[in-house]
């Protein structure tokens, strides 16, 4: 099988609402089976709430959020003779960005509560004020990747 091959990127269409492009990625990534206005209700009734709670732009709460749970570093197996190795290797920006975005929604999802925008809502919150379970998975992945530093010269 081929592996020099790489797909071109889409280019995909900001959101109707806030105009930004994250959050229809996000919205993206949220939805299941299709449900494409399912999804943009939950996320848009999350940011209603965070404009309430918080006092402050959602949008800037939710880039925040983003920004904090992203991934610089993480670790890939190697294998090198007949031994696999997790070898950190930086992480590509697009893929920091889908990290983020996915583990923001495995956090809310976990979490406990009524409704999906109350919770995805407060894993918000939580994550631009650097708490919550997406910025504990992202300090394990950064934890690991230190942890195997002394592996980083199999990187290639």
């Amino acid at each position: 099988m081929a592996r020099r091959y790489k797909p071109p990127k889409r280019r995909i269409e900001p959101d109707v609402k806030y105009n930004n492009v994250r959050i229809a990625m996000f919205v993206n990534r949220m939805m299941h089976g299709g449900k494409k206005s399912t999804a943009q209700r939950v996320l848009y009734d999350a940011l209603e709430m965070i404009e309430q709670r918080a006092k402050r732009d959602p949008v800037e709460v939710f880039e925040q959020a983003l920004r904090n749970v992203t991934p610089v570093l993480e670790v890939k197996p190697r294998r090198v003779g007949g031994s696999t190795y997790q070898v950190p290797v930086e992480v590509e920006p697009s893929r920091a960005l889908s990290l983020a975005m996915r583990w923001l929604l495995a956090a809310a999802r976990g979490r406990g509560g009524h409704s999906m925008s109350e919770k995805l809502a407060a894993e918000l919150m939580d994550a631009a004020s650097d708490q919550g379970n997406a910025i504990k998975k992202k300090q394990d992945t950064h934890r690991m990747a230190e942890a195997n530093r002394a592996f980083a010269h199999y990187r290639w």
